[in-house]
């Protein structure tokens, strides 16, 4: 299941949230009753090992 991150609009309160993709958006802060928005965040993706690029070469097996 992701998790996603939630700031609010009005009280700027963080939270983090598991949630399935499937599950609607929360959109009420829990502290304050004000509008939450989602917080998108990049994604940290490294591609370790051989095999990654067309310039690779096999290991002749």
């Amino acid at each position: 299941m992701p998790t996603y991150v939630y700031a609010c609009k009005d009280c700027e309160h963080r939270f983090e949230q598991h949630q399935s993709f499937s599950d609607p958006a929360l959109t009420v802060c829990p502290e304050c009753q004000g509008t939450l928005r989602k917080v998108f965040n990049s994604v940290g993706v490294q591609f370790k090992g051989s095999g990654f690029y067309s310039t690779d070469k096999g290991s002749g097996k």
